[in-house]
Order: structure tokens, then C-alpha cells, then sequence
């Protein structure tokens, strides 16, 4: 890679990080209801930036993600905040691990749909879709073994009615996905094309 396309590159990244961060720190980035319902939008500017710029790019885009969301945990979500008292190591790990593996996912299932040849507009989406659906299964499965013996789990078990782990996955799951689905895949279906174009002049 010659030194235009690298500095190009750190470029864009740093324009998707910069993004991310603004998202976190102002009401865009999160719908907040109570202590267990928090929806982040940031999966979507991850997506975007991991079908950009390729998979190691998703992966730097969820890092950021993830040490935002981790920043989140030192009084400004209630429930990252609850998390730091039980275990800062385990919220450390959920926060970070989950934002990596979905921008590196995301971006992975696009360079696949592309290379299958499959319409812009389509690729986006369903590469959007799925960051939002594995930043919220990868985040709630850890949630899930990691503080699955805490008392606030048991807490969150009475909250959503049941003692089923497979129950509470999807009760969770369903709360906290739909709305990260819903944006997400609104927004990857109409950025199909510009993403292409931006795409061609990163290469």
C-alpha cells in the first residue's frame, strides 16, 4: 500500500472514530430507558466504515466502539455503572470484545456479499443488519456468562418475568435489538451506493 492510500486510509478511519465518539457523548448514540434498556446506533457508523475500508477497519471501528461504551461505564450508564461495582474486569470484556468481533463481522459479511456479486443497495443492508444483531447477541451472550450468577442478573430475570436463560436472551435480546435492527437496517439499505463509490476511491 503506497503512502496516499495509507494516509487515505488512516484518514477515513479517524473521520468513522471521530463519528463514533460524538455518537456516544450526545444523545444520538443511545436510546436509554431504565437501567437494562440501552439501544446504541453506534453499530451503524462501525458497519459503514468496516464496508469501506475492510475488515481490520470494522475491527479498529468496534474497538472504538467498545472503549466508548467501556468510557460509558464511569457514571453515564446506569447500567455499565452497575456493572463497574460487580466486576470491572468482566464489564471491561463485554464492552470491548463484542464491539470487535461485530465491526470485524459486519465488514467480513460485506466483503463476501460483494464478492458474490450482489447489488450495492443489498449488501449494505444486510451487512448493516447483521452488525446490529451481533453487537446485540455477542453483548447480551457475554452479559449472560459473565454475570449470569450475579444478583443483578436475577434481578433483570424478575424484570423481564422469567428464570429461562433461552427465555431471557430473547426477552433482552428483543428489547434492546429491534430498535439497533430496525436504524440500522433502514440506514444500510439507502447507503448501498455510496458506499460502493467510496469504496473504489479507498482501493
Amino acid at each position: 500500500m503506497n503512502n496516499s492510500k495509507k494516509i487515505m486510509k488512516l484518514t477515513v478511519n479517524a473521520a468513522f472514530i471521530a463519528i463514533i465518539a460524538v455518537m456516544s457523548f450526545t444523545p444520538i448514540g443511545y436510546l436509554r430507558i431504565g437501567t437494562a434498556i440501552e439501544a446504541s446506533l453506534l453499530a451503524i457508523p462501525v458497519a459503514f466504515g468496516g464496508a469501506v475500508m475492510g475488515v481490520t477497519s470494522g475491527a479498529i471501528l468496534g474497538l472504538a466502539f467498545g472503549v466508548s461504551s467501556f468510557i460509558q461505564c464511569f457514571g453515564m450508564s446506569a447500567f455499565g455503572t452497575t456493572l463497574m461495582g460487580i466486576n470491572p474486569v468482566f464489564t471491561f470484556i463485554i464492552c470491548i470484545v463484542p464491539r470487535v468481533l461485530m465491526g470485524a463481522g459486519s465488514a467480513l459479511i460485506y466483503k463476501l456479499l460483494k464478492k458474490k456479486n450482489v447489488q450495492d443497495n443489498l449488501s449494505a443492508l444486510i451487512s448493516f443488519l447483521a452488525a446490529a444483531v451481533l453487537n446485540t447477541l455477542f453483548f447480551v451472550g457475554s452479559f449472560i456468562l459473565l454475570f449470569g450468577n450475579t444478583e443483578f442478573y436475577s434481578g433483570l430475570e424478575t424484570q423481564f418475568a422469567t428464570t429461562n436463560v433461552i427465555a431471557f436472551f430473547a426477552a433482552f435480546v428483543g428489547v434492546n435489538g429491534i430498535v439497533e435492527t430496525v436504524a440500522a437496517g433502514a440506514f444500510g439499505g439507502a447507503v448501498g451506493k455510496v458506499i460502493a463509490k467510496l469504496k473504489k476511491q479507498a482501493a
